[in-house]
């Protein structure tokens, strides 16, 4: 039976669509976001160190002018000078000497201010930055210390002036936020090809696939002359061409198989076929044997009598073989007669004296009637009938009844039941083959081990099926069911 197909969703082009589109999405995720970190540091580097150099420039334009020591209003008027420098009017500036302070802007709390800028201006006289999130807003904060040159010392020293410059970052943030969509517009344009991309390697990638998934399947069908055309170098390439090698060795190795086989069902058929003439002479000396045995001593009568019996079963055995020889060569089939099923099964049970053994549970006459071979069903009931007898127990029932299959189709059902200890489950499923007997059955018979396989050939070209089971309450069932009416008459060739 074929395996039903794997839902697409965990099909291999899937599988490779979304490997490629996930190393694409991971691939373009990470390059945004260091390009957007080297933008965005860019950005506000080149703001810090413009705001920066500016603030050292106006502050060493308006120091001079500042009075030492300073009063409150001296530095309110340093601040308002130095925030004055800036045209758009952004700045805010703090002044600070000692514990006085003023603002370019009366009344501001500078809240931007922190106490790590403060004391790391107090502490040195570098230039200190720091930028702060207030609220929604972020702002950057300058703080330095007012220097002199010492005359006529070379060298810096401090004024005890520090001065805090905080500059809002609304136009470096407008930068980052365009970044951030230019980088979101591009991302979708990127996935996309990348999805595309990926569909043409997967294509690239499936079609050898593809191709081996139906070699395969082709051989499994027994078209085992399937191979594939072998392109490139790659793995697939060395997949496709051990396909071929494996499959030609396949090839080989059946045809070889077939051979053997067919050289065995051609010496079974000859040697049945030869050895008939001499078993007819056989046959007909036992017979003028067994109407003397009466007169012969003890002793001779018993060897002669054993001699018709082991004569009369190498009789079925070839006929049995050379019956099989007819199914394995095809030259068996079915001369169709409609005839009534129930006065047949009745017919096959009387011309072997079996009527007082078997109950029988039949349709009245004319009842189910049926178009089949009317010697290969008196095969059929006969094997099966028989082999209840000899492996069951007592009573064995015949039944006979019109059945239907799922779709409608009408069905004549045989099933012979009988009372013995049931089949052994690990032998069921070979009661069917050729010659083979459970290990508790070893012991000569006198069945040819052929009789239930010619019953299942028998049925397979009725385009039926016979099937045994064990019976819930004990003993074993064979069902034949054989549809209605069956196949069309075919002219059987002489053998």
């Amino acid at each position: 039976m074929r395996r039903p197909r794997l839902p697409q969703l965990r099909g291999l082009r899937i599988r490779l669509v979304l490997a490629f589109t996930l190393v694409a999405a991971v691939t373009a995720g990470t390059t945004g976001a260091l390009t957007f970190r080297e933008a965005r540091t860019g950005v506000l580097q080149q703001s810090q160190d413009a705001v920066i150099q500016q603030l050292r420039t106006q502050v060493g334009r308006s120091a001079p002018d500042l009075a030492f020591p300073p009063d409150e209003d001296a530095l309110a008027r340093f601040a308002a000078d130095v925030a004055r420098s800036e045209p758009s009017g952004t700045w805010r500036v703090l002044a600070a000497y000692g514990r006085l302070s003023a603002t370019s802007a009366p009344g501001d709390r500078f809240t931007e201010l922190t106490p790590a800028v403060r004391e790391a201006v107090g502490s040195s006289m570098a230039t200190v930055f720091q930028r702060v999130a207030v609220g929604d807003r972020t702002a950057l904060v300058v703080g330095m210390s007012v220097t002199f040159a010492q005359v006529p010392v070379k060298g810096v020293y401090a004024s005890g002036v520090h001065v805090f410059l905080t500059v809002p970052q609304t136009t470096e943030r407008a930068y980052v936020d365009a970044l951030v969509t230019a980088a979101e517009r591009a991302a979708v344009p990127a996935l996309t090809l990348a999805v595309l991309l990926a569909l043409l390697a997967a294509r690239g990638v499936l079609r050898p696939v593809r191709a081996l998934r139906h070699a395969t399947r082709s051989i499994a069908e027994g078209r085992l002359d399937t191979r594939l055309a072998v392109d490139g170098s790659d793995e697939l390439a060395d997949l496709s061409h051990t396909f071929n090698e494996t499959a030609a060795a396949l090839e080989k190795s059946v045809a070889e198989l077939r051979g053997m086989e067919a050289r065995a069902r051609r010496f079974a058929a000859d040697v049945s076929h030869e050895l008939r003439t001499p078993l007819a002479a056989m046959s007909a000396v036992t017979d003028v044997l067994d109407e003397e045995a009466a007169r012969l001593d003890p002793d001779t009568a018993t060897a002669v009598r054993l001699i018709s019996e082991e004569t009369v079963k190498l009789a079925r055995l070839v006929d049995d073989l050379m019956e099989i020889s007819r199914f394995d060569a095809g030259a068996a089939v079915l001369h169709l007669d409609e005839i009534d099923l129930a006065e047949s099964l009745r017919r096959t049970l009387g011309t072997r004296a079996w009527t007082g053994l078997v109950e029988c549970d039949l349709p009245p006459p004319g009842a189910l009637r049926g178009r089949v071979d009317p010697r290969r069903l008196d095969v059929v009931v006969a094997n099966l009938v028989g082999n209840a007898l000899r492996h069951g127990a007592r009573p064995v029932t015949l039944r006979l009844y019109d059945g239907t299959e799922p779709g409608g189709a009408r069905l004549a059902v045989i099933e012979v039941l009988d009372s013995g200890t049931g089949i052994p489950d690990d032998v069921l499923p070979h009661v069917f083959e050729r010659f083979y007997k459970s290990d508790a059955a070893r012991t000569r018979t006198e069945g040819s081990g052929l009789g239930l396989a010619i019953t299942a050939e028998n049925v397979r070209v009725h385009g039926g099926t016979v099937r045994a089971a064990n019976r819930p309450g004990g003993g074993a069932v064979f069902t034949v069911r054989l549809p209605l009416p069956a196949a069309e008459v075919l002219q059987e060739e002489p053998w």
